[in-house]
This record gives structure tokens, sequence and C-alpha cells, in this order.
């Protein structure tokens, strides 16, 4: 396996890892976008396991940084975040193709790189698959059964509910939370049903880490409907697992999760292996 470091994009302003095993020529490639304005190793270097555990199979593969985030700087173009996102990802998978001969991709996304990932795969149809680690969520009717009916008979909670410090710890709690907008539900169903309608395959995994909008695997279908029983749809959820993987076990587990899910759903068809072009290497590992 090899790994290179690449200035790229249609101002090179881009800068990503592309780890490019010799014989990988016209397979799917994969893409690591950032969570959030996590650099691009990812949390805990989990993007960097994930990557190099493919490219172990393979998988060509490119963990790389956002406009303006990590190592990335600015295209100089006026858009908007959304524009600059398909953008960005496209000059990736252009990457990826020149380098390897990639045709078709797999997104990976934590959070809001799940949501970005999302956004791509409704607008670019190179894509091919797409793993949604803690994407969007709901609180649906049947989560609110299962976060509140258990508080409503524990004794503890009426106690605490009923204390006289009661209203000191509710000013506490009361700070603002400043978080993005999620994209409607039904907006968000009808593009998952529509992905799967156009062929792709689909990885839903998500964590006890987001328990506060989604707390059991009965929630996948509450959120997304039936689509989410469809053949090319695998859905996850670990609970006892936290949001960014901080224990090397769960990131273990989760990388061998992905990879089992990329073996089955776009296996690597033996090749001979043949040389690669070069690009010019002026970014630092």
């Amino acid at each position: 396996m090899q790994e290179q470091a690449f200035r790229f994009g249609r101002a090179r302003h881009l800068v990503g890892i592309a780890g490019l095993p010799p014989a990988a020529q016209g397979t799917v490639g994969v893409i690591v976008l950032n969570a959030g304005l996590v650099h691009r190793v990812g949390p805990f270097r989990l993007h960097v396991d994930l990557t190099r555990r493919l490219n172990a199979c393979g998988y060509p593969t490119l963990r790389f940084d956002f406009s303006t985030v990590g190592d990335s700087g600015a295209s100089g173009e006026s858009q908007s975040r959304e524009q600059q996102i398909l953008a960005d990802t496209n000059d990736a998978m252009t990457l990826l193709r020149r380098q390897a001969g990639c045709t078709r991709f797999v997104l990976v996304g934590l959070c809001s790189g799940a949501q970005n990932a999302h956004t791509v795969a409704c607008a670019d149809d190179k894509v091919a698959g797409a793993v949604f680690l803690d994407g969007y969520a709901y609180r649906t009717f049947g989560y609110r059964l299962r976060h509140y009916l258990p508080r409503l008979i524990d004794p503890a909670r009426w106690r605490r509910l009923l204390s006289p410090h009661r209203k000191s710890v509710e000013k506490i709690r009361g700070e603002p939370v400043f978080s993005t907008v999620p994209s409607p539900q039904t907006v968000v169903r009808a593009d998952l049903a529509g992905m799967v309608e156009r062929g792709m395959h689909l990885c839903l995994i998500y964590s006890g880490g987001i328990n506060m909008f989604f707390n059991h695997a009965r929630q996948f279908r509450e959120c997304f409907g039936r689509v989410m029983t469809h053949p090319r749809v695998s859905t996850c959820f670990v609970r006892e697992t936290d949001h960014t993987y901080v224990l090397v076990d769960d990131r273990k587990r989760l990388i061998d999760q992905i990879e089992g899910w990329l073996r089955n759903n776009f296996p690597i068809a033996p090749t001979a292996a043949a040389p690669l072009r070069r690009a010019e290497l002026e970014a630092s590992p």
C-alpha cells in the first residue's frame, strides 16, 4: 500500500492523503469526509485507521479536508456552503479517478460529515454507496416512549424534581446550545428512498452517543420508513459506543463492520497490478 499527500482541486486549495493499493485500478474508491471541523485524521485518528485498513483490503481511499478546514485553503469562489461541499467532493473524486481509475465512489461521514455525504449522494450519480455514522436522527413517538417512560416511574427522579434546589439546577442547564438546523424528516426520508431507488447501497451506523435523538434500532424505520428494510440498506445501533469512538476496541469494531459491508457490497475483482500515474507531491503528510 502506498500513501501520498496531494494538493488538488479546482484552485489547488485542497489537501488530502490518498491510499493507493498497487492493483486497485478501476475499483470503487472510498472518500472519508471531515467530521465537523476536525482535521482529516478524524476523531482519535479514526479516519487514518479506517483508510489504512481499507487500503490493505485493496480499496483506494482519500481522506481530505474541505475548503477552509484543516490544511485546506479557500477556493476564492463565491459559493454557498452546500455548493462548496459538492465541488470539493467532486474534486476528490477526480483525484481518485486520475490516480486509481475509480469511476464509482463510497462516501463515509461521521455526524456533520454524514450530513455532507448525504448532500453529495443526493446530487452526484458517481456515488454508489455511503456510510452514515450518526447522521440524521429525529425524535419519534417511539423514541419519546423509550426515553420518558422509564423516567416517569423512577422514584429517584421524582425526588430530584421535588427538591428545593431544582430551580438553581434548571438555571444552570438552561444555557443556550448552538447547533445546525437539520433537514426536515420528510425530505431526508425521500432522499434516502431516492438513493436506494437509484441503486445505491447504504450503511447507517448509529451510536449511543446521540441518545438525545436516537435510542433504539427500531428508530431507523420510525425515522425513515420502509426503505430501511431494503436489501441494499444496512442498519446498526450500538448503544454502548460513544459518538467519537474514543475507545480503541470501539474503533476496531466499527472498522471491522465497515470493511465487511464494503466487501459484501463492493467486492474487489482480482486484477493484475498496474502502474499508477503519479501527481506532484506538494503537501506534507
